[in-house]
């Protein structure tokens, strides 16, 4: 009989998504708008569009990428709380190390966003890093003490809920109720008043209490998609299916949303827009899952794995470390010999340095993980 004890098999699919995420952060989108620049495809103009934020209402895929991480948080959540609960280790225990994990990546956050600077008049608090790890600490709560996917998804739902609710019906002082612009949705005004130092959106921050809140709903849901797809242990393509129609399902009540007048709003996190990138993330997984669970051997996703494996590495070397200057010193001399193609060939370099110091630190077992 096998030991109910071991550990789940590494889920590198997960990995893999989470570079192939990271690596749109780290330079990839960067480089699809260079390449329209220089290029006459105009495929690659709509695409290269697609690679900055929508100003408010709207999607485009540069707004997943935030969301996509964080999904994918949440699946790794039945995977690494899961085994801690399978060696004994009690959920008072287990919950006090998600919380010191959530507090670790909030002043990270801070650091990240110069904090050591000590400009405490100009100094913003919310991050990507914290709404990270607040989003990752009530979804794992809420893993920890529902045990029932009904339960889950009951807490998933209250809280899209209690998002639309607030949005759409309670009365901004001065503005009134169901206001969605930066000036007049909920989310601003609670910011303006309660989240200290300075906002990245002036009148509201994409990063701010509400916004967080609403986000973990999505993570809630990467917790829900981890667990089901842990529970088949093997790679199952009955699974990949039903998680197609989930994503189905979560699309559908995105566009029903969106019709009735409830526009996505990734600034705002509003229900709409965790319903429809739920919906992709889910998607986005199952493509994975079905490209890679398959196939153990495949060596073409190893290179996305080697960015999974280290995402916060990468994500604060991206602030402290300049690696247009470090790609403008070895490939500099190539590049100005390219004419017009001279700033793609550095972004390629930048790529290039980037993933080697990642392959560098993946041979040598060196993991940031908090």
């Amino acid at each position: 009989m096998a030991d109910s004890r071991a550990p789940a098999p590494r889920l590198r699919s997960l990995d893999a998504l989470r570079g192939f995420d990271m690596l749109w952060i780290i330079g990839l989108a960067e480089f699809f708008k260079l390449l329209a620049e220089v290029t006459d495809v105009g495929w690659l103009d709509s695409f290269a569009l697609q690679n900055d934020h929508v100003k408010w209402e709207g999607l485009r895929l540069h707004d997943l990428i935030l969301p996509l991480f964080m999904f994918l948080s949440g699946m790794s959540v039945p995977y690494a709380l899961g085994q801690r609960l399978s060696r004994g280790m009690a959920r008072g225990s287990v919950l006090a190390g998600v919380w010191r994990r959530v507090l670790i990546l909030v002043l990270l956050g801070i650091v990240y966003n110069h904090g050591l600077q000590f400009d405490f008049a100009h100094q913003r608090y919310a991050s990507v890093l914290g709404q990270i790890g607040i989003g990752y600490g009530i979804a794992a709560t809420i893993y920890l003490f529902t045990k029932t996917w009904k339960g889950r998804a009951a807490w998933a739902l209250f809280i899209l809920l209690g998002i639309a609710a607030l949005q759409l019906l309670f009365p901004v002082p001065g503005v009134g109720a169901g206001v969605l612009t930066p000036e007049g949705v909920v989310n601003g005004w609670f910011d303006r008043g309660w989240l200290p130092g300075r906002l990245h959106g002036v009148v509201f921050d994409p990063e701010g209490w509400l916004c967080t809140i609403s986000a973990s709903a999505l993570t809630l849901g990467g917790v829900m998609t981890g667990d089901y797809v842990k529970g088949w242990g093997r790679p199952s393509h009955t699974a990949a299916g039903h998680l197609l129609l989930a994503g189905t399902a979560l699309l559908f009540a995105g566009w029903l949303c969106w019709h009735f007048g409830y526009p996505p709003i990734k600034s705002a996190w509003n229900s709409t827009f965790n319903l429809l990138a739920a919906g992709i993330s889910i998607w986005t997984f199952a493509a994975f899952y079905l490209a890679i669970e398959f196939h153990p051997n495949q060596k073409l996703s190893f290179p996305l794995e080697v960015i999974g494996m280290n995402p916060l590495t990468i994500y604060l070397l991206e602030g402290i470390v300049s690696f247009p200057d470090i790609s403008h010193f070895f490939f500099g001399g190539i590049a100005s010999y390219c004419g017009k193609w001279e700033e793609v060939v550095l972004i390629l370099g930048v790529l290039l340095i980037e993933w080697l110091l990642l392959y560098f630190l993946w041979k040598k077992r060196a993991f940031l993980r908090v």
